[in-house]
């Protein structure tokens, strides 16, 4: 029997996480979102995308499309980012509000899906023109949860707007028993159209000190700035320093703000927030005293390139630095080569020994560039096809006929239905047109019998 060799400790890594969040004015995508995605920037080797929209085309008609094919913003953001090896996690809407989650899926093992809620606080508390969508996940095993939100508009309301901020912190409640309290979580992302307006300051002053780029003449009267300044739970937020223009209000298809009859004051309604758990020394969760978890703010900026909006998108670039809880997935996965056209698809994967497996989970085969999970060339019932299975070694196979002929690299993932997660992946691999063994490595002409 061999010697086990002593278990080695997780190395730290660090995730990048791009932050966007826009009121999109129920305007179709433009054609070109390179400098909202930092597509073209050489610096970024971004893991992670987290997009929060606000007042999508909710229109009867637009609705019914949406509910039966994607909505043209998750099309259009799945067909940007697949290319570039990025997969949808999750996403969840609420009428005009959307927040995706889109991570390279290299890190789709370590992330796993708890729960999605929204909690509309528009008319009578109950219509969902305002509100919260929120994603709660594991990361690496850590907790996050990511709310996007519209809080409502107009200068009086300040006093409305905080409290429909605590009352969608207050209904963040999760069914698990073993899950804590949105505020013991390891990290809060909180962003969207939060309507604060600059109080006092008048219309003159405000467009002056913009002109001028005296933004910080311009702070110490935003709202959110104040109620920081006096509420205990809302000051444990943090933000960046608001070095970019006011995102709001703006005319359409221009960089002017406000010239309607209205003359709306600009102010900065698109934020985002973050907040890290507190850790005290009685904290029982031995795991996550031992282990950093700090988020450092890279760049928080607006981008006045969009103009087909009233207001301007705002993006928030984070480096999470953090050592895994979970460094090793549940699931190792692999085709068993060589793969060709003429041969089923033999896989063997191993489980892990806490893993716990169930007849409905399933393997699935991808092409590299898949835009979200339900994308599948083909896929195996892991009870279905078996091979041969133990306690360590288990193997399957797909169908070749259910694979089509192509020069594509593919991918395997596994699914649990247990943990609604991909728990496993394979490296990528091709799967040849023909057997390179019968190939003449010379390239001579065979004898004819």
């Amino acid at each position: 029997m061999e010697a086990m060799s002593p278990r080695t400790e997780p190395r730290c890594r660090t995730l990048s996480i791009h932050v966007v969040t826009w009121n999109v004015a129920s305007a179709a995508p433009p054609p070109d979102l390179s400098d909202l995605l930092q597509l073209n920037n050489l610096n970024l080797n971004l893991d992670i995308y987290v997009i929060g929209l606000q007042e999508l085309n909710c229109g009867i008609m637009s609705l019914l499309s949406d509910t039966a094919f994607e909505d043209p913003w998750s099309s259009y953001f799945m067909d940007v980012l697949s290319p570039l090896s990025f997969v949808k996690v999750s996403s969840v809407r609420m009428q005009g509000l959307l927040l995706l989650i889109f991570a390279k899926y290299q890190h789709l093992p370590f992330i796993q899906v708890l729960s999605t809620k929204s909690t509309p606080t528009g008319l009578f508390g109950y219509w969902g023109n305002k509100g919260g969508v929120n994603i709660f996940l594991k990361l690496y095993g850590y907790y996050v949860s990511i709310i996007n939100c519209h809080l409502p508009p107009h200068m009086a309301n300040n006093d409305q707007r905080l409290e429909h901020f605590d009352r969608i912190l207050e209904m963040q409640n999760f069914e698990a028993q073993d899950t804590p309290n949105i505020l013991d979580h390891d990290l809060i992302l909180w962003f969207g159209d939060m309507n604060f307006r600059i109080e006092d300051f008048g219309l003159h002053f405000v467009r002056e000190s913009i002109k001028n780029q005296r933004y910080s003449d311009l702070w110490e009267k935003d709202q959110l700035s104040i109620a920081k300044r006096h509420d205990p739970l809302l000051r444990e937020f943090q933000e960046g320093s608001l070095l970019f223009p006011p995102t709001y209000k703006f005319d359409k298809n221009s960089n002017n703000y406000d010239t309607s009859e209205k003359k709306r004051k600009p102010a900065w309604t698109d934020r985002v927030l973050w907040r890290l758990k507190r850790q005290s020394q009685t904290d029982f969760h031995t795991p996550a005293l031992s282990a950093p978890f700090a988020l450092f703010l890279r760049s928080y900026i607006s981008h006045m390139v969009y103009t087909i909006s009233d207001h301007k998108p705002v993006t928030c670039t984070f480096d999470l630095e953090l050592k895994p809880l979970v460094s090793a997935p549940l699931i190792t996965l692999l085709p068993e080569g060589p793969c060709t056209m003429e041969s089923d698809l033999l896989i063997s994967y191993c489980l892990a020994t806490d893993f716990l497996s169930s007849p409905w989970d399933w393997i699935g085969l991808y092409k590299v560039g898949l835009r979200h999970i339900n994308d599948y060339v083909s896929y195996v019932w892991v009870k279905d096809n078996q091979v041969s299975f133990s306690d360590r070694l288990n193997q399957v196979y797909i169908d070749i006929s259910d694979i089509p002929e192509t020069e594509d690299q593919f991918l395997l993932f596994y699914y649990s239905n247990n943990l609604q997660s991909v728990v496993g992946i394979s490296k990528p691999f091709k799967i040849q047109p023909f057997s390179f063994l019968e190939e003449d490595p010379l390239d001579e002409a065979q004898p004819q019998i």
